[in-house]
């Protein structure tokens, strides 16, 4: 068990968010390479480009264009390995902060885990209600590429 914290990872958004996907904690290589779902085998980017049909260059750029916040539902946690089910200790993030500065109007889960802890620490502060999304870390193989790009098209019509 280890104690994790994302301090050096901060929320992406600027004042034209209109919608924030929440995941729970950033892996490891993403708190190394410092920005979110940078493990290469989490499906997350390969989603938005089917959802946007678009080839992503610039990941930064790409979300600013489609009005994509991204965050995380945890501040820090112990951890073991990779492991959600092993998460003690959550210190949320204050995510009321965020949506003040943003145009958000919606907010996605991306997955079971980030939709619980959101639930738990978060709705209560904010009391917006949330979609959840499959997760598209590789941990979830019972659902399909295809099937997951099929839940997440949703979110294209929260970014216009």
């Amino acid at each position: 068990m280890e104690h994790v914290s994302h301090d050096q990872i901060p929320p992406f958004f600027d004042s034209n968010s209109k919608i924030l996907i929440l995941g729970s904690m950033p892996s490891r290589k993403s708190r190394e390479a410092k920005f979110y779902y940078m493990h290469p085998q989490n499906r997350f980017w390969k989603i938005l480009e089917n959802v946007f049909e678009e080839k992503i260059i610039n990941k930064k750029a790409f979300l600013k264009k489609h009005h994509i916040a991204l965050w995380d539902t945890i501040s820090s946690c112990d951890i073991k390995g990779a492991s959600d089910a092993s998460i003690k200790n959550v210190v949320p993030n204050d995510i009321t902060s965020l949506l003040a500065k943003t145009q958000i109007k919606v907010i996605f889960t991306a997955g079971k885990t980030a939709e619980k802890y959101y639930q738990k620490y978060t709705y209560p502060k904010t009391k917006r209600n949330t979609i959840c999304l499959p997760s598209t870390s590789p941990a979830n193989c019972r659902i399909t590429m295809e099937e997951i790009c099929e839940s997440w098209k949703q979110i294209r019509e929260y970014t216009k």
